[in-house]
């Protein structure tokens, strides 16, 4: 059977988040430890502190996801969790994922994370919602008629989609969604308009920066929110991640592409259980664990191996 990683992005941090893990594994406490020195911001405190409204600052947010998610991945890699098939991360996630698979290391990783959360928070003001029980297809075609900006954002799971764009757009988008049959429209309390094209401003720099940064082929296939597809060599993760800020996180895809690759355990490393819950929605047969504390990440070990030995 095979073993998949998943990492979260944005919308998963919580106050308090890696600290447990930190306490008992000197691995995790030592990822914050290294944070701190090659940022030299105090992302201890960010994390395990807040207050609520700093953490969930676009900039901040991103760094505290990322340095939980290497925290958890490396107490459970010393805890003999075996290495995965393929992994993948929504989001902010797939810097984690990329981390993860060896295509880069942590530092120049972290750099990359603190800075495109500075860009995406300076970009274009916009907005986002959740719009739930409505066909992709239905709302496509609600998005493409509106009279301002606003595109699907996020394909999380066959009834859960995000739509992102202006105030007017997703605005027009929502009321006809609601028209439409959608189930619920639920606004999002972020920072602008994610993967939409209100985010090409901040692409731009940060293509640079990703042109830039030292990638080398991953040990195993990243499994990219650009295009569903597997990502492994250097120069292809520069390219799909400067697309992404601006494109849309094709995270249903991508969950369908790896479960068609055979039986498979799903362990989402990092905060939070988010994604965890999207598995479900393509399958709720789908074993998955999580790592968000020494508990949780103890029983992720007890699955793996037994999921191992069948």
């Amino acid at each position: 059977m095979n073993v998949v990683y998943l990492f979260p992005g944005q919308g998963s941090q919580v106050v308090g988040m890696g600290q447990a893990l930190a306490a008992e594994f000197p691995e995790a406490a030592r990822t914050f430890e290294e944070a701190e020195d090659v940022l030299g911001l105090p992302v201890r405190q960010l994390c395990w502190e807040g207050p609520e409204d700093t953490l969930r600052a676009t900039e901040n947010a991103q760094v505290a996801l990322f340095v939980t998610s290497m925290a958890a991945l490396r107490a459970l890699r010393a805890q003999g969790a075996p290495e995965p098939a393929f992994v993948a991360g929504h989001s902010l996630g797939e810097y984690s994922a990329a981390c993860a698979a060896g295509a880069i290391d942590f530092a120049p990783a972290l750099k990359l994370v603190r800075l495109r959360g500075e860009l995406m928070a300076r970009a274009e003001a916009g907005t986002m919602a959740a719009v739930l029980g409505l066909d992709e297809q239905v709302l496509e075609g609600i998005c493409r008629g509106a009279a301002s900006t606003v595109v699907i954002a996020n394909y999380n799971s066959p009834d859960q989609l995000v739509i992102s764009g202006t105030p007017e757009g997703v605005a027009e988008a929502s009321q006809k969604a609601t028209e439409a049959g959608a189930k619920r429209v639920v606004p999002l309390t972020v920072a602008g308009a994610f993967h939409s094209p209100l985010m090409e401003v901040a692409s731009a720099e940060l293509t640079q920066a990703l042109k830039a940064a030292p990638w080398r082929d991953s040990r195993v296939p990243v499994i990219a929110n650009v295009d569903a597809l597997p990502t492994t060599r250097a120069a292809e993760f520069a390219d799909k991640l400067a697309r992404q800020l601006a494109s849309s996180v094709r995270w249903t895809d991508t969950m369908r592409w790896m479960v068609g690759q055979g039986p498979a355990t799903f362990v989402e490393v990092g905060s939070g259980k988010v994604l965890s819950g999207l598995v479900k929605k393509i399958d709720r047969k789908l074993p998955t664990a999580a790592t968000e504390d020494p508990e949780a990440l103890r029983k992720a070990l007890e699955t793996l191996s037994a999921t191992a030995e069948a």
